[in-house]
């Protein structure tokens, strides 16, 4: 997350920059075949545990020459409910109670530049989330996307158990966008933060570029810089950044806290 320089044009070379660089490291260290891209565009390396994979971001932050926690952050999105079943969660080769979850991803914030966290739980884990929001909620972004899934009511009852602090804003998950804005109203409304989002699948309408300079949010997930469907949106951020000219205003690290 390139969120520590001084304007989107700034964070999106600096972001395809990192990207270039992780795609170097990867080769020279793991191989051609580290570099396999999914449906969004990222690097689809074999990794044994999360910790090996965050440092190879490290590497290639500091690669491209840009400073880790200070000009780029970590952002991650664990997507919990792939690796829990039955109160347990299987992660690098281990089984994890929601206390053993908790504490791990603890020890992360307190050793990668993290800034965002993005599903650590289970879908239904608003309790989960609570403890782990006690803990480090004042100090980095916690994400409910299955959480909340852009429903009002979900988000509800998330900011009654004060679990999170942001919310990810999927359009056509929700339905229409006049529900998606109440949505993001209601996150406004209780100090949460929203992250406008892209889907896997993919088209290269730029609308939800627009949606997240309306909403002032200061954050889109759009994928790699890579990948046309991807990078449309990103370009069409470029064009408004550069009509608005010195009325544009880059959030930078400030969407975050």
């Amino acid at each position: 997350v390139p969120c520590g320089v001084p304007s989107f044009a700034e964070s999106l070379r600096a972001g395809t920059e990192v990207y270039q660089s992780l795609k170097q490291v990867l080769r020279k260290n793991m191989g051609p075949m580290s570099t396999n891209v999914g449906d969004e565009g990222g690097f689809a390396p074999a990794f044994d545990t999360s910790r090996q994979a965050m440092d190879v971001l490290l590497k290639a932050i500091e690669a491209a020459g840009y400073a880790p926690g200070k000009e780029v952050y970590l952002a991650m999105d664990a997507a919990a409910s792939e690796f829990y079943s039955k109160g347990v969660y299987e992660l690098d080769g281990k089984k994890m109670s929601s206390g053993e979850i908790v504490d791990f991803y603890v020890s992360l914030s307190e050793d990668y530049p993290l800034i965002s966290l993005e599903d650590p739980v289970h879908e239904d884990g608003f309790t989960d989330m609570a403890e782990l929001t006690a803990k480090i909620g004042k100090k980095m972004q916690l994400v409910g996307d299955d959480l909340f899934v852009t429903n009002p009511q979900r988000l509800r009852t998330g900011i009654d158990a004060k679990a999170g602090n942001a919310m990810l804003l999927k359009v056509n998950q929700i339905g229409t966008i006049s529900e998606a804005m109440r949505a993001a109203e209601i996150c406004f409304d209780h100090g949460y933060n929203v992250m406008v989002s892209h889907r896997s699948g993919e088209s290269e309408d730029t609308t939800i570029a627009d949606i997240a300079v309306a909403l002032e949010c200061g954050q889109i997930k759009s994928g790699a810089p890579a990948r046309t469907e991807r990078t449309a949106k990103y370009n069409r951020l470029l064009r408004v950044e550069e009509n608005l000219g010195s009325k544009a205003k880059f959030m930078g690290r400030g969407a975050f806290f």
